[in-house]
């Protein structure tokens, strides 16, 4: 039995950290939990016996999302969604996704404890692919419940060369192997298939609202003292892959202007990155994440090049202008240099606000907590920017320590996360007063 305290935002948190080891992580000294792995189905199955706890009922979707449901007292009321993912990248920290799927368990289980029920139902979801850390896809699962999944399901493989097809079988039978006795049951297990995949789609109406708290992931609320803020949106993404191309020699007897060396050129591009983006002076930001250099030999030049490009901003518009004067830059280097490169665009991701309305909701519900307002975009990515095709989308942003995240060293206040859980409430309790309950 997991020793967790009492209920509230401590208690999330102490979840969140008892999630972050094995058997919830599929690396013994540091945490990964990738969909549908071993470390999945156990988490699967720990969220899901707390979900119970609070007093729901818990089944998987058919891409593998753990859902609890919480009734309302109007008989088919579109539900509230609570939501965020399970899933983590490689040595990454505990928070990051799991907090917010129990602080929406905490809120569930307050209203459970006081024996209340809104007019609409709640239902907690926990994606379980947001990170995209095992497959070269992300957030696969809260698009199938979007129902704006467009991805070629039969010909993903993750690195071990393990197909999506293969891995969802897998997940469904030894899931099915563990569950006989638990706190739950879950029906249809059958139906876990990538032919069944897009059934998790919620149907049209179906959902009111959605609603994601998570740490901010960068350091704006820590910088200013605060505990939480509303976001605005999501910013707009664009990604490339891009590949230089030069002439391999020998690094001793190539003369320096001779040389069409492709690390050389990519080390321009990257600086170029750095100061067209800083050139602009606003939200937006551009990352050089990946590089690799081959042949890759201390004693050869650089004959080809591959880099990632990763441009965001708040606004589109200015997003697309940046990215464009880099790729303009990029033709002046390798031209200057006698280089070829070639550009391909693998992600484009708009813009994802917020609405209005709900928060406005998030707003009153902080000051009612005794918390100022602040608003602030996300540079992440986040599953409320894919539930937004479906419905009204909410998110709040959490202080966290140094604004570190993806890492082992991820830290929140157990003080922020009782600020959180008040402020979620607090717009429940308001989303229910303007349904009509």
């Amino acid at each position: 039995m997991v020793s967790v305290p009492s209920p509230g935002g401590a208690r999330a948190m102490a979840r969140c950290d008892v999630l972050g080891v094995a058997p919830f992580s599929d690396l013994p000294d540091a945490l990964y939990r990738g969909y549908l792995t071993p470390a999945h189905r156990a988490a699967v199955d720990q969220v899901g016996s707390w979900m119970v706890e609070a007093g729901m009922t818990v089944a998987l979707d058919p891409a593998a999302n753990l859902v609890g449901r919480y009734s309302g007292t109007i008989d088919d009321a579109p539900a509230l969604v609570i939501g965020s993912h399970l899933d983590s990248v490689r040595d990454g920290g505990c928070y990051d996704g799991p907090l917010g799927v129990m602080l929406g368990i905490e809120c569930v289980a307050a209203l459970h404890a006081q024996g209340r029920h809104l007019p609409f139902p709640i239902e907690i979801y926990g994606f379980g692919d947001e990170e995209g850390s095992r497959f070269p896809a992300a957030m696969l699962t809260s698009r199938a419940v979007a129902g704006t999944l467009e991805a070629d399901l039969l010909a993903i493989h993750d690195a071990d060369d393990i197909s999506f097809t293969t891995a969802l079988r897998l997940f469904n039978a030894d899931y099915a192997s563990v569950c006989n006795g638990r706190a739950f049951e879950v029906s249809d297990r059958s139906q876990l298939g990538v032919t069944s995949f897009h059934q998790a789609r919620r149907p049209a109406g179906s959902t009111l609202a959605y609603l994601e708290a998570h740490i901010e992931q960068g350091p704006v609320l820590e910088a200013e003292g605060l505990a939480v803020g509303t976001v605005t949106g999501i910013a707009a993404q664009l990604r490339y892959r891009v590949e230089v191309r030069g002439t391999a020699g020998h690094a001793g007897t190539t003369s320096m202007p001779l040389r069409r060396d492709a690390l050389a050129g990519a080390a321009e591009m990257l600086l170029a990155v750095e100061a067209i983006a800083r050139a602009d002076a606003s939200d937006l930001v551009a990352t050089v994440g990946a590089i690799e250099a081959l042949p890759g030999a201390a004693n050869v030049i650089p004959g080809r090049v591959h880099f990632t490009l990763d441009v965001r901003a708040g606004d589109a518009a200015r997003r697309d202008a940046a990215a464009e004067a880099m790729l303009d830059r990029f033709h002046t280097i390798a031209d200057t240099r006698g280089l070829d490169f070639a550009i391909e665009r693998v992600h484009d991701l708009p813009a994802s606000p917020c609405d209005a309305a709900l928060m406005d909701l998030l707003d009153a519900a902080t000051l009612a907590a005794g918390q100022p307002v602040r608003r602030l975009v996300s540079g992440a990515g986040h599953d409320a920017m894919v539930m937004a095709a479906l419905c009204p989308t909410a998110m709040l942003f959490l202080r966290c320590e140094g604004g570190i995240s993806h890492n082992p060293a991820e830290q929140v206040a157990p003080a922020d996360a009782e600020v959180a859980l008040a402020v979620m409430l607090g717009f429940i309790e308001r989303l229910g007063a303007a349904y009509g309950g």
